[in-house]
């Protein structure tokens, strides 16, 4: 009795055993043949702070907002596991007080990991976190200001958002992200600086996700 009570334990952990291989192996399989690469068209509002402070002065720096369009791909590693490159870039204009200091273009990278809640629903929402490095170029400086530069930067980006499919391929997108940065800037050949100017941007964007 023992022993046959035995036998029928083991053969219905086997056979539950198998049952979850296949169910799992078909899993896998379903993932593998979903759509690993996504990539999204966004406009976005790059909400800059731009708190500082110009040395050997009372002025206070600012940066204003910016809003351009935004690209992004995104490769799926896992059925939940992301990693997001975006590229854009944007012309801020840089003030002390009411004194405009003059303009720049930035191109900020950003690459962040992304966990994706529910993948395969039709609205997945997502996590994410990594790191951005801002290039600064095209300076321009403001009357009576010369020679404006701005050195480039490197932060950490964290963002939230989702996707709401519309079909197997197409949805749309809403994302937010957070850019802890802080930057140098320089006028009048080096003599005026304004040490870590707090730019920390939030960008908002607002877009069209396609995969594939």
């Amino acid at each position: 009795m023992t022993k046959s009570l035995l036998l029928s334990a083991l053969l219905s952990t086997v056979a539950l055993t198998g049952l979850a291989s296949v169910a799992h192996a078909d899993d896998y399989k379903n993932w593998m043949d979903k759509e690993r690469f996504q990539i999204r068209g966004r406009m976005i509002a790059v909400l800059a702070n731009g708190d500082g402070e110009v040395n050997g002065t009372s002025l206070k720096t600012g940066v204003d907002d910016a809003y351009v369009p935004e690209v992004d791909l995104t490769y799926f590693f896992t059925k939940n596991i992301s990693a997001e490159l975006i590229a854009a870039t944007a012309k801020h204009t840089v003030s002390a007080d009411a004194a405009k200091v003059g303009d720049t273009w930035i191109l900020p990278p950003t690459l962040t990991v992304q966990y994706h809640f529910t993948p395969d629903n039709q609205f997945s929402p997502y996590v994410g976190a990594g790191l951005n490095y801002s290039w600064f170029y095209g300076e321009d400086s403001a009357s009576p200001f010369t020679k404006m530069g701005v050195d480039g930067g490197l932060g950490y980006a964290v963002q939230a958002g989702f996707d709401y499919w519309i079909n197997k391929n197409w949805g749309v997108n809403l994302d937010v992200k957070y850019i802890d940065l802080n930057v140098d800037v320089s006028v009048n050949n080096g003599a005026l600086h304004a040490y870590d100017v707090d730019l920390n941007p939030v960008i908002v964007g607002a877009g069209v996700s396609y995969r594939f």
